[in-house]
């Protein structure tokens, strides 16, 4: 019997690579409330918390990509995004409890608008709610590097 992750594109490459460095395009989303609070989910994956993101599939675009991984992981609707930055320097590389390892290649985006109710658990996240920027759970470091970068961000588009 076969995972959803076998079924997945990055599921599907892993089956004929193993577990060595893959680059994987993705997304990651930065969504805030009326407060300016950000949102985080505790993923299940990795035990970290972080924004909500993942990798594109086949058919996909990047948008695509950043409405489906946001409606699963945290119940909520993108209505409108703007991209504001990629991230894809080697230093970004990590591995994955499995053994898997990766090198990021993420597009970000802000999300300026969205819809729905924030889920507490899903499939792939343990929990999630906003925090205000100055009272961050324990984030992996490139989370924390973006949230650095938007605090000094002056609508120039983010390339590292």
């Amino acid at each position: 019997m076969s995972s959803e992750f076998d079924k997945t594109y990055m599921g599907q490459l892993r089956k004929l690579v193993g577990n060595q460095r893959l680059i994987i395009p993705g997304v990651r989303a930065v969504i805030t409330d009326d407060k300016d609070h950000i949102l985080l989910i505790h993923r299940k994956d990795s035990g970290r918390w972080g924004m909500p993101a993942g990798a594109m599939e086949l058919g996909e675009s990047v948008l695509d990509a950043l409405k489906r991984e946001v409606m699963e992981e945290t119940g909520l609707t993108v209505v409108a995004a703007t991209p504001i930055g990629i991230y894809s320097h080697s230093r970004y590389s990590f591995q994955y409890p499995n053994g898997d390892k990766v090198q990021s290649f993420a597009l970000v985006f802000r999300v300026d608008e969205w819809d729905g109710e924030l889920a507490g658990e899903t499939d792939e996240t343990l929990e999630a709610g906003f925090f205000p920027l100055d009272d961050l759970p324990d984030l992996h470091e490139v989370y924390a590097e973006t949230l650095e970068d938007l605090k000094n961000y002056n609508g120039k588009f983010i390339v590292k």
